[in-house]
């Protein structure tokens, strides 16, 4: 059954129109479609439970979804209850149909209450859907005793309830009390222009960070180049091969190059390196002397 441009009111005129199937229609039905693949057998069961699916979809109207978005989701799980029906182990179509229907609407209600995903676990989604009904039951019970519980004791009696953590509680607490709201909106009338987004840190360097940066990078260049001047052509060499590429290659394969054993480019590595450290130490001290 087509949705699109229908109002909720028609869809629901419709759905009431179709026809009733009894137990052996639905079943040559559903055959039909599982071995032959009848297009015309899938659109008169789903068309013939599509009352079901509406009376699913109304039940979620609290949640704020427009009707008619409810009803498309429900009809799309209608669809994959369809697909996936098994008339052998018998049951009923619209039993079946039922976990799917109700499954697709949850799902679309879920993905659409905030930009920030509500909840993506078994315990979450049944706290959604629960906690608000779970909770409002709880504080009746209290009051008729006489009671009045703190907000750690209800969420503890709720987490007891569900049987979910008492953080996911928490946590699905916060999430159902606020809403969405955008960063471009003005933090109050009395600060005309100002938005929230002009409140968040720049979490990027900052100017006299970046100067600073630069600074350092300039000067241990500049040292690097010295040091590397204290090495002769072949320590050079082994040094940039080593440790300046971005594919750096092995000890072999700079011996096998220069004619020189493993072991005696890694001396010569070493010697190289000594003989860099000692070089930036002195410029170091040199800096460290002056600022004094």
């Amino acid at each position: 059954m087509a949705l699109d441009g229908f109002t909720d009111q028609t869809l629901s005129r419709r759905a009431m129109q179709a026809e009733l199937l009894d137990a052996e229609t639905e079943l040559e039905l559903a055959y039909a479609w599982r071995d032959h693949r009848d297009e015309q057998a899938l659109h008169r069961l789903v068309t013939a439970y599509m009352r079901l699916a509406i009376s699913m979809a109304a039940k979620f109207r609290r949640y704020g979804a427009p009707m008619n978005d409810l009803i498309q989701e429900a009809g799309l799980g209608l669809m994959k209850a369809a697909e996936k029906f098994d008339p052998d182990r018998g049951v009923r179509f619209s039993t079946y149909a039922v976990w799917w229907i109700k499954a697709s609407i949850q799902d679309y209600v879920m993905r659409n209450w905030s930009m920030v995903r509500t909840g993506s676990t078994s315990s979450q989604k049944s706290l959604f859907f629960n906690m608000r009904r779970v909770q409002a039951r709880l504080e009746r019970e209290a009051a008729a005793r006489g009671e009045k519980m703190d907000r750690h004791q209800l969420r503890e009696l709720i987490s007891v309830e569900v049987g979910v953590p008492i953080h996911d509680v928490e946590m699905m607490e916060g999430r159902l009390a606020g809403s969405d709201y955008s960063l471009n909106a003005t933090q109050s009338a009395e600060d005309e222009g100002r938005e929230w987004i002009d409140a968040l840190e720049d979490e990027g360097q900052q100017a006299a960070e970046s100067v600073a940066h630069d600074k350092d990078m300039g000067t241990l260049r500049t040292w690097l180049v010295s040091a590397m001047s204290q090495l002769n052509d072949r320590e050079q060499f082994i040094v940039r091969e080593r440790k300046l590429r971005d594919d750096p290659r092995t000890l072999e394969s700079l011996g096998s190059e220069l004619g020189l054993s493993k072991e005696r480019v890694r001396q010569l590595e070493a010697a190289a390196f000594t003989k860099m450290r000692r070089s930036l130490e002195t410029q170091s001290r040199e800096v460290m002397h002056f600022l004094a």
